[in-house]
């Protein structure tokens, strides 16, 4: 049986499992109904949760997001074991002051004009479900539900799952 992490526990653990990484596989559906995947940064995890990425308003991913804002991020750091599995809802972000915050020296390479690039926009993934396997111990940590908790607040059922509480 894996263990019940609460709000702030789960929200740190999903936190700490990113930014090992950093870099996920973005993965959307087409308009074919193809999933399609991409390697993007990831540049922030807030406090509740939310990943963000910064992006080209006019990607191929944020006319996909606006088409069906369902998507999955996919981190994996093999050399230590771990995976992170989330399951999100995208939003497409235009707000300045929330990309100057955000901004980084590398998102420069991407976007050499800057926060005034006229087609920058941040891509926000709220966070729906997560699943990770840690078997840097060697043993796998199981998956982690945060679905039940977020949209019904009842606790996941006990067995070889994990709860990851956000509320």
């Amino acid at each position: 049986m894996g263990a019940i992490l609460k709000r702030e526990d789960a929200i740190r653990k999903v936190s700490d499992l990113i930014n090992e990484v950093r870099i996920c596989m973005f993965t959307t559906i087409d308009d074919h109904g193809h999933v399609i995947s991409r390697p993007m940064a990831t540049v922030d995890v807030d406090k509740e949760g939310n990943v963000w990425f910064f992006s080209n308003e006019y990607s191929g991913k944020v006319t996909q997001i606006s088409e069906n804002n369902e998507l999955n991020l996919i981190y994996s750091h093999p050399g230590h074991n771990t995976y992170l599995n989330i399951f999100g809802i995208g939003s497409i972000i235009v707000d300045r002051e929330k990309m100057k915050q955000l901004w980084t020296p590398a998102v420069e390479a991407w976007f050499p004009e800057g926060v005034d690039d006229p087609h920058l926009c941040l891509l926000k993934v709220d966070t729906k479900q997560a699943w990770f396997w840690d078997n840097s111990s060697s043993k796998m940590v199981i998956f982690f539900n945060m679905l039940t908790s977020i949209i019904t607040g009842k606790k996941y059922q006990e067995g070889e799952h994990g709860e990851l509480d956000i509320e």
